[in-house]
């Protein structure tokens, strides 16, 4: 069994392979996730089993119904943020089915409490909505999301999660 911990800086190229492996229709640079753990580290996590980094997450206070595009950076955080925005949740294929993802889920709940956002939003890809509904987000129909989401793919769908 693996656990979560903070990401540091020399963790940045076993994340980049993740994302490489795992997210490969959405190519991002290095600058990205370098950028994501500058800016907010707190929601910056890897999972590790022996040692090695088998799973990540990158997540921020951000804008609702406003996800970043992909690839690009942030410059800055939005003061007050209206969400709190889960950029990338990454799991090796071996990693899957363990608890991990759910595990994180909680951990981030947590973060965007602290944070002060009063909800938790997201873009779903690789066919990933089924997991963020058992974790009580909702898809939200936004017209004028609709041609960023296309540069996801024709699946990508916007969810949020309300905070209790």
């Amino acid at each position: 069994m693996g656990n979560w911990r903070p990401m540091r800086p020399d963790d940045l190229a076993a994340v980049e392979t993740i994302a490489d492996r795992v997210h490969e229709a959405y190519p991002e640079d290095p600058a990205v996730f370098a950028e994501r753990l500058r800016l907010w580290p707190e929601g910056c996590l890897v999972y590790e089993r022996d040692g090695v980094p088998i799973a990540y997450v990158l997540s921020h206070p951000g804008h609702a119904f406003a996800p970043p595009p992909l690839n690009s950076l942030l410059g800055a955080l939005p003061e007050p943020p209206t969400t709190y925005y889960i950029h990338d949740l990454a799991l090796l294929p071996e990693t899957r089915g363990q608890g991990a993802g759910s595990a994180v889920v909680d951990l981030l709940l947590d973060s965007a409490r602290r944070a002060g956002c009063p909800d938790v939003s997201l873009v779903a890809v690789n066919g990933s909505t089924g997991f963020w509904s058992r974790h009580g987000f909702r898809s939200v129909d936004v017209p004028e999301l609709a041609e960023k989401l296309r540069s996801y793919d024709d699946d990508a769908c916007y969810m949020i999660r309300p905070l209790d």
